[in-house]
């Protein structure tokens, strides 16, 4: 039956205050404490300045450069990420759908009948009365209006969690940038660690070939000789050592370049040597980290949407107001009535009218459900702080590695050229006679040391740098605005599912780097 007047006016006062009314706790962005500088242990390395986009290109390797775009077109880890953007931006137009009615659905149905003869109500029918057939058709419809804002706060909840799965994605570009560069670093510092064993091999080798002649011209014993050869062959042991070390590195960078292990040697070729790191690191103030880190973003939107999820919560605790209503046809061929009657105007039949639902009984549950969800907040909260202090941390270790490894460098250059001056010195003395070949192994061994100590410190310099930069969350800009997943990715999933306009290039820039979700959103897909 339809509403009097006064109904009616109730129903639209409903709709009025369902635009307006919502519970729950207005999220606002969590208090941290963040420094006001950066502590500069050098007192030169930090410089004023907006953060590099792409920091990789300040070491001048355009082989660097290239892995690094190779990997973000390629990383498989990057993809996943950036499918779980779509994934979240299909459950915000679920979240969306709930704002219109519920159920929607057009119904239909056949059925043949036959009562039993020995029914009361059937007494005495003649046997044509006890069978018939029935047919009905409609569409039927519930809406549950959104009085105390629950499917609102449920849209808040879906836009942040939208919103921290795009930081998460560009925290695994982040992540993915940083982790091509480190382990290239890596590679060309266990390339020159290989080249100093080897070049070393070839000055035992030649200290070995002294000692035998000497000893065989008896002016020395066998010891020298196979004091020598011991010393050779420790030296020529690390270098399988080191082979599979850096085989197992460029196995590493393979797969972040979502390629299967293979040599690399094309990859690689072009430039050689540890990248130089520029002697100062572009680092901003640490209040950039709140805009500039994605983990922070993503931290930040995780509590964005649990303090949504408050309010959905709360809403339980008040009564929930639907319109209901369902229009059809049917008929029967029992009597003298025909089932083609059934698209007659006599055989329609139709149903609305407002329910209210309230689970008034159960307010322990309801009541302790909120209180689940203001813990969860609040925990988020707490994380959120966390993430904040860890990301200064991160930044400052990066900053006291980068400035201490290029002092020690320093060192480690006076170091290794005395050594190589000592090494000289020790086989010419020991050529003529003057010292004994002990003093000789020692000074082979010191260059050794001091030269791989080099190499070593050479890569930390840069390893140092990265470590920074990463810190500082830099290196996901380079996306602009790009879409999520690579064209092939994108292809596929048309194949095999109607993604309507989701999956269009542009997509990604309607999504902002700030949660606004609309008063009265509207689903365009």
């Amino acid at each position: 039956m339809m509403p009097g007047r006064h109904g009616a006016a109730g129903v639209l006062l409903a709709l009025l205050l369902s635009g307006c009314m919502k519970v729950g706790p207005d999220f606002s962005p969590p208090q941290t404490t963040v420094a006001d500088e950066w502590r500069d242990t050098n007192g030169s390395v930090v410089a004023r300045g907006e953060v590099d986009q792409a920091w990789w290109r300040v070491f001048g390797d355009p082989v660097l450069d290239r892995l690094v775009e190779t990997a973000y077109g390629q990383n498989l880890t990057l993809q996943a990420a950036g499918v779980r953007v779509l994934q979240a931006r299909a459950q915000l137009g679920i979240a969306i759908g709930d704002l219109f009615p519920q159920t929607q659905n057009a119904f239909g149905s056949l059925t043949y009948n036959r009562q039993s003869a020995r029914s009361p109500s059937q007494q005495g029918a003649s046997s044509s009365l006890l069978s018939y057939a029935q047919a009905q058709v409609g569409v039927q419809a519930a809406w549950e209006l959104d009085f105390w804002g629950r499917f609102r706060r449920a849209i808040e909840a879906a836009d942040a969690t939208l919103l921290g799965s795009v930081a998460d994605w560009d925290n695994a570009l982040v992540s993915l940038t940083g982790d091509v560069a480190t382990t290239y670093v890596q590679i060309r510092t266990l390339e020159e660690r290989l080249t100093i064993a080897r070049s070393n091999v070839d000055v035992q080798r030649e200290s070995l070939n002294i000692a035998e002649i000497r000893f065989h011209g008896g002016t020395t014993s066998e010891r020298d000789v196979e004091q020598a050869r011991t010393v050779l062959a420790s030296t020529e042991a690390s270098i399988p050592q080191f082979e599979a070390s850096l085989q197992q590195t460029k196995n590493a960078l393979c797969v972040l370049l979502g390629l299967p292990p293979s040599p690399l040697d094309d990859i690689l070729s072009g430039s050689s040597g540890i990248p130089v790191a520029p002697v100062q690191v572009t680092a901003g103030i640490p209040a950039d980290l709140l805009r500039r880190r994605p983990d922070v973003r993503s931290a930040e939107l995780r509590a964005a949407a649990q303090s949504a999820q408050i309010g959905v919560a709360k809403a339980d605790l008040y009564p929930a107001f639907s319109l209901t209503g369902n229009f059809g046809f049917l008929s029967t061929d029992w009597g003298h009535y025909d089932l083609t009657d059934i698209f007659l105007a006599k055989s329609r039949a139709w149903s609305v009218g407002p329910s209210v639902q309230w689970n008034f009984l159960n307010y322990g549950q309801i009541t302790n459900n909120v209180r689940v969800q203001d813990a969860a907040f609040q925990a988020l909260v707490a994380d959120y702080g966390n993430v904040v202090l860890n990301a200064q941390r991160e930044v400052e270790d990066g900053l006291v590695a980068f400035a201490k490894s290029q002092q020690r460098t320093d060192f480690l250059r006076l170091s290794s050229a005395a050594a190589a001056r000592s090494q000289e010195l020790a086989v010419l003395q020991y050529r003529e006679g003057i010292t004994d070949f002990t003093t000789v192994l020692t000074a082979e061994q010191n260059l050794l040391q001091e030269e791989d100590s080099l190499a070593v410190s050479r890569g930390d310099i840069p390893l140092g740098l990265i470590r920074t930069y990463r810190a500082l969350g830099g290196g996901w800009e380079i996306r602009q605005n790009d879409p999520v997943i690579p064209p092939e990715v994108r292809e596929a999933m048309q194949r095999r599912t109607d993604w309507g306009r989701l999956l269009r290039p542009n997509n990604i820039e309607r999504v902002s780097s700030q949660a606004q979700t609309p008063a009265v959103p509207t689903p365009d897909w």
